[in-house]
């Protein structure tokens, strides 16, 4: 046998090591290459208030939103739904409001899953190869024996414990343990945990309590558990998780919910992921777009739900005027320190009240532009707070309001948009014009959509005559033959009768 000499070991061993570093490279490489697998999950924590968490020792949840979005919304109230639990968590696992699910209040009658399924559902059915999970203390959640499930047998995987105002305190944290090993140890794609104890001490003590920031603080050290859960994944590296954090419902300081006051209505949506800037805040995102961002979030398309995903820009110029928004003036109902109205438009736009009557509550002398936390605070249970599918600042002619201070004539406003332009070309052409609208009828008023081309004369389009609850509408505009531009007008009248809403309105 031949001598190896020592220089010829080391040229080999560097040729070995040269080769390896070469193959480990290139399965870096390619493992660097491909696409990180997308999940999500979404934690909801019953009857949580936003600025009592803020206030709470929640290092997790306060980090979460040091990290990503906060988003404030307010809810509906009666009638199209309590500010209760059934509503609520439907609202969020289908993506549509309660005029679509159906669910009104706890009893669950009338619901509607079938046709508007949770978003965990909607992935079964569309990718049946990803994993599902849910796991909640309050029975209707997950569990067939009582009126749900809102998450349905389709899902791969449900645990559900019972729950109640003295056992959540105990139930919350097995939720939380087993949620988290599934999370870390299992592989679901999409995932829905639900905790309870914040509602029970809500209900026990108060949201103004000290009881109810304590109880804040143990919740939180679930949620770290969750999160601690994700991020100890085998496969965390290779992975892109979207966290959502949301509530049912508010609570008043002195505890309950199901009525119509603005700590109620109160609700929010925490989110950390990519795309999602650390710090950010946003006020045009509403309680379906948990479901929505979900569903996006594993691609799964949804026509139909009301929810838009976080990604989705805001464009709606109504939203511009958010900066320049004042406190009241003579609606004594608001409070104070709430900023949410103004008469002046956005670039562009222009608002025509040459045929309005003088004098009448300032803030609605005319086409104003205001946000639901302001305008539904003006008097409640008067169906405002029906206006769900606005968003962040909406357009609102109230003569209801308006008439509550003397005034000398009618209200006869007009809201007209810019010239946007279209092409009639030789024989003519059609737009669609959409909006979301929020009108109540009585006899003596008029809400009506005009419609002029190159500066001619306004011709109707649209006439409402019967109560348009949270509408979207879309108009098909028939565009005369050589026209170049389109102007759209909104004109309401009357006296004393009620309110017509329009928002992110939009051509084609």
């Amino acid at each position: 046998m031949s001598p190896v000499l020592p220089g010829r070991t080391l040229a080999v061993a560097a040729t070995a090591t040269a080769l390896l570093a070469t193959v480990l490279g290139a399965h870096t490489a390619t493992a660097e290459a491909a696409p990180a697998t997308d999940k999500v999950l979404v934690i909801g924590l019953d009857g949580a208030v936003l600025d009592r968490v803020k206030a709470a020792n929640a290092p997790h949840l306060n980090g979460l939103m040091a990290q990503g979005l906060t988003a404030r919304s307010t809810l509906y109230a009666n009638p199209m739904g309590a500010t209760s639990s059934g509503p609520g968590w439907s609202t969020i696992a289908t993506g549509v409001w309660p005029d679509k699910h159906g669910v009104k209040d706890n009893s669950f009658t009338g619901k509607n899953y079938t046709a508007y399924p949770d978003f965990l559902t909607r992935i079964e059915n569309a990718k049946p190869a990803l994993n599902t999970y849910a796991a909640a203390d309050w029975e209707p959640i997950t569990s067939t024996d009582q009126n749900g499930p809102i998450f349905s047998a389709k899902v791969d995987k449900r645990l559900s414990l019972k729950g109640d105002r003295d056992g959540y305190r105990n139930e919350d944290p097995k939720i939380a343990a087993a949620a988290a090993a599934e999370l870390r140890d299992q592989n679901p794609d999409a995932a829905f945990v639900y905790l309870g104890e914040i509602d029970a001490a809500g209900h026990s003590y108060g949201a103004g309590s000290q009881q109810y920031l304590d109880t804040v603080a143990r919740v939180d050290t679930l949620v770290g558990q969750l999160l601690t859960a994700v991020q100890s994944r085998p496969t965390y590296a290779q992975e892109n998780w979207k966290v959502l954090v949301t509530t049912d419902h508010g609570h008043t300081n002195s505890g309950g919910h199901g009525g119509s006051t603005i700590q109620e209505r109160g609700t929010f949506v925490i989110a950390r992921g990519a795309g999602i800037p650390a710090g950010s805040v946003r006020d045009d995102v509403k309680l379906v777009d948990v479901a929505a961002t979900a569903l996006a979030q594993v691609g799964v398309s949804a026509p139909g739900i009301d929810g838009v995903p976080l990604s989705a820009p805001d464009d709606d110029p109504f939203d511009t005027l958010r900066p320049n928004l004042q406190a009241r003036v003579d609606e004594t109902a608001i409070p104070a320190g709430v900023k949410g109205f103004t008469r002046t438009p956005p670039a562009g736009w222009a608002v025509d009240n040459s045929r309005m009557g003088t004098g009448g509550v300032t803030e609605w002398a005319g086409w104003a532009f205001a946000t639901d936390e302001f305008w539904s605070q003006s008097q409640r249970d008067q169906w405002r707070e029906l206006n769900v599918r606005s968003r962040d600042v909406f357009a609102v002619a109230d003569s209801d309001e308006w008439d509550d201070k003397s005034h000398t004539g009618t209200f006869d406003s007009t809201l007209i948009t810019p010239k946007w332009p279209v092409s009639g070309g030789t024989t003519g052409s059609t737009e669609t014009l959409s909006y979301q609208t929020h009108y109540r009828q009585e006899a003596g008023q008029t809400a009506q959509v005009l419609v002029s081309y190159d500066g001619g004369a306004p011709t109707v389009v649209k006439s409402y005559t019967a109560d348009a609850v949270a509408r979207t509408e879309a108009l098909t505009l028939q565009v005369p033959a050589g026209a170049t531009d389109v102007q759209i007008r909104f004109r309401y009248t009357g006296n004393n009768n009620w309110y017509w809403t329009v928002d992110n309105v939009k051509l084609g």
